[in-house]
């Protein structure tokens, strides 16, 4: 396992971190691609990642990392992790520049990302007998709900892209795999959602039994990307059990009817 190289963004926090430890806990090598260098120098320095500063919503960006892949060696996987919310406004009254964000980030980056890499991804197949490309989504690209608004668009569109991506990579030894989490409790993803306010994003997990955490996320993505390269597992769909959909989260103890 320790001659396979993945490539994860948004790695400096949350999914994209905890991913990046179990990869290398697995014995991968691993390039941690995020904007803030001073979190993606501390993982380096815990987890022996190799750390890459890149906005993937920048072109300059994403074009140095390509160059700086192709100059370093192979790449068998790509977890186009990278991703967010803004506000939980209606359609009707949600900023457009939160709407431009997410399309940004949630679809352009993994697009601009996909692109730079698919030819070297090409090349670590051929050296290896396949690659991956896993996309992080939600599953608000699933179900829409209110107060989805942008976020549902985004992810939709985000689901999208991976299913037209698989069709026309069909014959090629590439498996293109879709992890859609629900709740998850990270550190940031609420709070930037809320856009900063503290106490409206801890009340989106109050009373909500074992939420799912990161380390559960990284956990599936990382047994879909070493399963045996003939097995894709096309859409990955999890949920903590106190969620049945996104809009319906179960506050308080979980028990059986009648206990």
């Amino acid at each position: 396992m320790s001659s396979r190289r993945a490539v994860v963004t948004g790695a400096s926090s949350g999914i994209g971190a905890a991913t990046v430890r179990r990869l290398r806990n697995d014995g991968w090598d691993v390039v941690a691609v995020a904007r803030r260098a001073d979190r993606l120098d501390a993982l380096a320095a815990e987890t022996g990642a190799t750390p890459f500063v890149a906005d993937v919503t920048v072109e300059a960006d994403v074009e140095a990392l390509r160059v700086f892949l192709a100059e370093s060696g192979p790449v068998h996987t790509l977890i186009n992790n990278a991703g967010g919310a803004k506000g939980i406004e209606s359609v009707e009254t949600a900023s457009v520049e939160d709407w431009a964000w997410m399309f940004e980030v949630n679809v352009i980056g993994v697009k601009r990302v996909t692109s730079a890499l698919l030819p070297l991804l090409r090349l670590g197949a051929t050296e290896s007998g396949g690659a991956d490309i896993v996309t992080v989504t939600s599953i608000a690209g699933h179900v829409a709900y209110i107060g989805g608004g942008g976020y549902n668009a985004a992810k939709f569109a985000a689901h999208a892209l991976m299913e037209v991506l698989r069709l026309e990579l069909s014959g090629e030894p590439i498996r293109v795999i879709e992890v859609a989490p629900g709740l998850v409790h990270t550190e940031e993803f609420s709070l930037v959602r809320f856009g900063g306010d503290a106490a409206k994003a801890a009340a989106v997990y109050d009373g909500v039994e074992a939420p799912l955490t990161a380390v559960d996320v990284a956990d599936v993505i990382v047994d879909a990307v070493e399963k045996p390269a003939h097995v894709n597992q096309d859409l990955i769909v999890l949920k903590p059990v106190a969620q049945a959909a996104p809009h319906l989260l179960a506050r308080g103890p979980l028990r059986s009817a009648g206990a």
